[in-house]
């Protein structure tokens, strides 16, 4: 009888990491995002030995941004090798990326718009994302430096609707060693290396720059950062939660909220109502720029007018935040 492979270390961790988050995987199975790269090439192998045992079917979806020559065989490559994996179904899906908001932003939105319409195909319940814990630290970094608050602090879910990402706790050497053990050969992507991009430079220079300059553990000191601030996030989402309905009111056109009742809470709770508010009556995300000047209504009232913006706009009478149709 020939030999077993043996199970190393590497392997192991992302075998394990995909098995805790798999009994989160409804019926319909889960879809692998896979780029090629070792992150999701490691992601995929894992799924692929993991869901059988768990009765998860699992598939794969490649997404082929046209941004580099070559790309579609790059793509078709990775899709042989979640096929030679065992992957059912394997689906392969070219994007038009825009530019609109810059490369990284387009094709993001792109990608993310590809990977919504494959579930919806498919009837997949859940993405499986191969973001590693580098990926978060890099996350993390990049919203201190941009001064863009604590949802970006707060980083990457390890769970979401509809995503899972089984491998936020793992180094990226752990999914290299992973495919490297397991005989599998991923794609280096050449605009991981491209300095004219901001994640690109965090990963050359600025993470290594901060190891050097303060010593190991700045990686994973950031992924804890992140995972504090989620932690607090889902406390203060959970009381915003609760008290929305108690205070929204129907107005002519929109929804209204008392301003009496808003300024008794902190401004971390308004600002989640003043979201929320425009979020389920008009199914729309405010930038935190956007929720401070609704929230100047509330702490900072002078009889000022009311704030525009897209589509909506906001106004102080009567004592109440309305919140009304543009």
């Amino acid at each position: 009888m020939p030999d077993r492979p043996r199970l190393t270390p590497a392997t192991a961790q992302t075998r394990g990491a995909v098995r805790a988050l798999l009994p989160l995987v409804g019926p319909g199975g889960a879809l692998v995002a896979l780029s090629g790269g070792p992150d999701s090439l490691a992601l995929a192998a894992a799924a692929a030995f993991e869901g059988p045992r768990a009765g998860v079917r699992i598939g794969a979806i490649v997404v082929d941004h046209g941004m580099q020559p070559g790309s579609a065989g790059v793509a078709e490559r990775a899709a042989a090798a979640a096929a030679g994996l065992g992957l059912d179904p394997v689906l392969v899906r070219r994007v038009e990326v825009d530019g609109e908001g810059g490369p990284e932003a387009a094709a993001r939105t792109a990608r993310y718009d590809a990977l919504r319409a494959a579930l919806a195909e498919t009837g997949a319940s859940h993405l499986l994302l191969g973001h590693t814990l580098d990926d978060q630290a890099e996350t993390v970094l990049l919203g201190l430096a941009r001064g863009s608050g604590p949802d970006a602090v707060a980083g990457m879910r390890p769970v979401g609707d509809p995503v899972l990402r089984p491998f936020l706790g793992l180094r990226r050497a752990t999914t290299v060693a992973a495919c490297a053990d397991q005989g599998l050969e991923p794609w280096a992507d050449p605009m991981n290396a491209d300095a004219r991009f901001a994640r690109a430079r965090v990963r050359a220079e600025a993470l290594p720059a901060l190891e050097a300059a303060i010593g190991p553990g700045v990686a994973e000191a950031l992924a804890r950062t992140a995972d504090q601030v989620q932690e607090d996030a889902a406390a203060l989402d959970a009381i915003a939660d609760e008290l929305a309905p108690e205070l929204a009111e129907l107005a002519e056109g929109g929804i209204a909220l008392p301003v009496p009742a808003l300024a008794a809470n902190p401004p971390a709770i308004v600002h989640r109502l003043i979201r929320l508010a425009v979020e389920d009556e008009f199914g729309r995300t405010l930038s935190r720029a956007q929720t401070l000047a609704v929230a100047r209504l509330v702490f900072d009232w002078h009889g000022q007018g009311g704030v525009d913006l897209p589509g909506i706009r906001v106004v102080r009478a009567d004592g109440r935040l309305e919140f009304l149709g543009a």
